[in-house]
């Protein structure tokens, strides 16, 4: 055992934990849904937002640009060339020290050598390149120079190559040669199918310090040379006519001082070759401004960065037609805002994943619609929270207390009869097979039988079954109206309406399945809404409030249902304003005409002759719906309450609860 170690997993999420609980993201999206959002925007939205402990895409874009704008602020990017001027002009100021004393003719001709050179840096260097130098110094300080441009210059395509070569001597530029026309020839034979994984990994061994992304393939290391070189160019791009003029020369003058211009054109001719799907002669540039002059290398790194970040910020911003999470490059997450933001990308990726697998949303015809098992959630959630809210010690489930179908048990049972729902008495049962039989021995294992004791079965009749008494309840026909106007979603109540009906779906389908539910939704006409429907219901943008209608189809559900307790529960923002005529048509009128008002009215009547209370709640404190509802409930002996949209759920369920307890008295 000593050879085992534990303790916390460091390689990312824990591989197990238990299952992604996606419950509180389906309650995050039924907020925005039941205010009138439809699922793709909410889910969309939620993506933005992030949810739980992981960021959203909204706070990696912000990541992303907060990144570009220090890159874009930490330097020039032509600060290559003005070390490379300082460097020239120290070794030029060294070799005039050590001249200046110096009486000869030997020591004018040079200085006049000195006076020509060319005003370009790059023509200067190349005129120097022969010139013996009188100052050990000023040959220093110029050795300096050429080694710094061969560095930099293989760092613009190599990344991390200055780091690995200890020097610029001869042998060190023949080892890049030879690891350049073998990434050469490696990539000609993979055009020639001819290469193999083993060819990259012997490549890799022999020259893998040049290259510190450490690729696992030959793609992934053409990959990096071409976004490498790309950047190179982007680079050139962003400086002035002059100054690209100037560096390009430096570059060439650089490649061929060190005997690597060949191998460079011939490694570049392969790439442009293998990958035609870049735009190589681009003229696309990075705005890059500071006050530190960056080297070549430093600064193709930056331009190759914000490259990477500008695409990036397009795939996270998510805003092209099509757009999905699987879009954005995990690699370039990773390499622009670190391992955390990739865990964050992944737990977004799990919930759209998660949200499908488990059930909770479907793609149907391209549209994004909840599932009735997520809708049932939200009537879940909605309903706790009624409950939250409700003061301890409230109503219960207000029984009648005579022996029934449901209910709580009573501590009685009787015999079984085919169709009985209620829960099997297990003691009751087997009490009576072993009065009635006994008994009946059966095989003893082989624990049994050495112990001498022998295991016994009891056979069950099916006159043995007893089941447990309950008590009854009374069951209940509930009937919610909920007014669908567009005044509702002008005053911000529609949402608490529509989580107000799943919640009492929700309470009617868990604790008192007896009862019948029909939630009517009514506009200009009215219309039975399923719970499957509610969700993702929006408001009717057309006139007429037409309680008269629902009102109706509320009667004829009861009218089903005579041995029902009939329950009415109304939720609205304002008077009636339409009815319905005899040929099927709505009427509207405002202000309400007489006839709407006589035909609610009548139908008002007709629910108190079915001894159906109607209770109304008012979400707008209007004179002309307070008379009205006042009306009604003088003639009908329900009551009125008047509801914050916050509070309408726990006023409707607790006036539900009390309706049935008062019923079932």
């Amino acid at each position: 055992m000593s050879g085992y170690r534990y303790g916390a997993y460091h390689g990312g999420p824990d591989p197990l934990e238990p299952p992604y609980d996606v419950r509180g993201v389906v309650d995050a999206l039924g907020d925005q849904i039941l205010d009138g959002e439809d699922t793709a925007s909410a889910l969309r939205d939620l993506l933005r937002r992030g949810h739980g402990d992981h960021q959203g895409l909204d706070d990696l874009l912000r990541q992303v640009r907060e990144r570009q704008r220090e890159l874009r602020r930490s330097g020039r990017l032509d600060g290559i060339l003005e070390q490379a001027r300082a460097l020239l002009d120290t070794a030029i100021g060294q070799e005039r020290a050590e001249l200046f004393p110096d009486p000869s003719d030997d020591a004018r001709l040079r200085e006049a050598e000195l006076d020509a050179l060319p005003a370009d840096t790059a023509g200067a260097i190349r005129d120097l390149a022969d010139y013996e130098w009188r100052s050990p110094d000023a040959a220093q300080t110029f050795g300096k120079l050429k080694d710094l441009l061969r560095r930099e210059m293989l760092d613009s395509q190599f990344r991390g190559i200055k780091q690995s070569m200890s020097d610029s001597d001869a042998a060190a530029m023949e080892r890049v040669r030879d690891m350049m026309s073998a990434l050469t020839d490696m990539i000609e034979a993979d055009a020639r199918g001819e290469h193999t994984q083993a060819d990259f990994e012997d490549f890799m061994r022999r020259f893998g310090e040049f290259f510190p992304e450490s690729p696992g393939n030959l793609d992934e290391l053409v990959d990096a040379l071409v976004r490498r070189m790309s950047a190179a160019q982007r680079l050139l791009n962003s400086l002035s006519d002059d100054q690209r003029e100037e560096l390009s020369d430096l570059m060439s003058e650089a490649m061929q001082d060190a005997g690597l211009a060949q191998e460079m054109a011939r490694l570049a001719e392969a790439l442009r070759a293998r990958r035609p799907d870049i735009d190589w002669d681009s003229t696309a540039s990075e705005r890059v401004s500071g006050r530190d002059p960056l080297g070549l290398g430093d600064a193709t790194t930056a331009v190759a960065e914000l490259a990477d970040l500008s695409s990036l910020e397009e795939a996270l911003r998510q805003d092209y037609p099509g757009a999905m999470l699987d879009d954005i490059d995990e690699d370039a997450v990773r390499r622009a805002l670190g391992r955390q933001a990739v865990d964050d990308m992944n737990a977004l990726r799990q919930i759209e994943r998660e949200l499908e697998r488990q059930g909770y949303l479907v793609s149907n015809e391209g549209k994004l619609e909840l599932t009735p098992k997520a809708v049932r959630r939200l009537g879940d959630t909605a309903l706790r929270k009624v409950f939250a809210k409700l003061a301890q010690g409230g109503h219960g489930d207000h029984d009648q207390h005579d022996v029934g179908p449901a209910g709580e048990l009573t501590g009685s049972t009787r015999p079984w009869r085919f169709g009985d729902e209620q829960p099997i008495d297990t003691a009751a049962t087997v009490r009576n097979a072993l009065l009635r039989g006994g008994p009946v021995a059966g095989l003893a294992d082989s624990g049994a039988a050495d112990s001498g004791r022998r295991r016994s079965a009891v056979r069950l009749s099916v006159s043995d079954f007893e089941v447990g008494e309950t008590e009854r309840r009374a069951s209940a026909a509930v009937c919610l109206l909920v007014d669908l106007s567009y005044s509702m979603a002008l005053r911000g109540t529609w949402g608490a309406a529509k989580q107000t009906a799943l919640a009492l779906y929700s309470l009617v389908r868990t604790r008192f399945p007896q009862d019948s539910l029909q939630v009517i939704g009514f506009s200009n006409y009215a219309r039975e809404l399923k719970e499957t429907d509610l969700a993702d219901l929006g408001w009717d943008m057309v006139q007429g409030t037409n309680l008269h209608h629902a009102l109706v189809l509320a009667g004829r559900f009861l009218d089903r249902r005579p041995e029902h307790n009939p329950v009415v529960l109304i939720i609205t923002d304002g008077e009636p304003t339409a009815h319905l005529r005899r040929d099927g048509r709505s009427w509207f009128d405002w202000p309400p005409s007489p006839e709407t008002l006589e035909l609610t009215m009548a139908e008002v009547d007709k629910m108190t002759r079915r001894q159906a209370t109607l209770n109304i709640f008012m979400l707008a404190d209007d004179e002309r719906l307070t008379t009205f509802v006042d009306e009604v409930a003088r003639r009908n002996g329900g009551r009125v309450f008047r509801a914050m949209p916050d509070s309408l759920g726990e006023y409707v369920v607790s006036d539900f609860l009390r309706s049935r307890r008062e019923r079932s008295r």
